[in-house]
């Protein structure tokens, strides 16, 4: 009886879960691979055609632009959303008046739908009739391209993400703050330790597992990111903006290239993985060497 509640009945209760994942998760992984392997416009029969999508892959020049511009967005977001998550979460949990108020506020952007964000930011920075502009009118000045020109169309696509997702990292950063004990702090002070070392010797050691999966969380909604520059841009100008998981869309949905769409939905899958890889490795070498 020991023996069945030990080794047979954990897994009787992780049944439901297992299949749940298998259904929607495993599954479908393993059937995006075998399409990818595929000639498939989505309606027809499949074709297997081996590797060919990945050596078309190679050479196709518009994918490796969305996929630049992806890098590109990637290392300017993640690291301004991680820094304005932080940031926010060490003011907000000091001693300062209202400070739930101003959590609320700051979160309250990750509530709106991306479609909405991109649309009224678009509203607010458009060339023509755009609100910014209309007031740098008003005050005699020049309007800016700020969806036009491929610099400030990128620059404000990583400013707006950053606005409408740091909120939510930083209520992980809260929590973690929070969970340090005050006694380290009491230490640092009665050896003089200021806020800087403070935060810098203890509070950003101690945070490490909390940046860890804010870091890997941020990219993979980084790299996903659809919504809100679609209805921002388009893409444009001239596919400055387009990035991979839009390229996947058109090439998958509009040009009815299934087997194609899942072979680049592989290549996003691979880059993702080794990234969270790599950012795992680091943190377990960090953790060796504090001890």
């Amino acid at each position: 009886m020991k023996s069945f509640e030990r080794k047979v009945f954990p897994y009787l209760m992780l049944a439901p879960t297992l299949l749940v994942f298998g259904v929607f998760l495993f599954y479908p992984a393993l059937n995006g691979v075998w399409i990818s392997l595929t000639k498939w416009d989505g309606v027809n029969p499949q074709k297997f055609i081996g590797f060919q999508n990945y050596l078309k892959l190679a050479a196709d020049k518009n994918f490796w632009e969305s996929f630049a511009n992806t890098i590109l967005f990637t290392a300017f977001s993640v690291p301004l959303i991680y820094a304005a998550a932080l940031g926010l979460a060490v003011l907000l949990t000091g001693e300062i008046k209202g400070s739930n108020f101003f959590r609320a506020v700051f979160y309250w952007p990750t509530m709106i739908s991306s479609i909405v964000v991109g649309l009224t930011w678009r509203f607010l920075l458009g060339e023509d009739f755009g609100v910014v502009n209309y007031l740098l009118t008003l005050m005699e000045k020049s309007p800016v391209k700020w969806l036009t020109d491929a610099r400030n169309a990128m620059m404000v696509i990583i400013l707006v993400t950053v606005w409408s997702m740091a909120g939510y990292y930083m209520v992980m950063f809260v929590s973690g703050i929070k969970g340090i004990s005050q006694t380290y702090y009491e230490a640092a002070r009665i050896d003089g330790g200021g806020a800087w070392q403070q935060f810098w010797y203890i509070t950003l050691p101690l945070l490490k597992p909390t940046s860890l999966l804010v870091i890997v969380l941020s990219t993979i909604n980084v790299i996903k990111t659809y919504p809100l520059v679609f209805a921002l841009t388009q893409g444009g100008p001239a596919g400055a903006t387009k990035f991979m998981v839009q390229t996947i869309q058109e090439t998958g949905f509009e040009k009815s290239q299934m087997g194609y769409a899942s072979a680049m939905t592989m290549v996003l899958f691979l880059v993702l993985s080794m990234f969270t890889s790599v950012q795992f490795k680091v943190n377990r070498g960090g953790e060796q060497d504090v001890e």
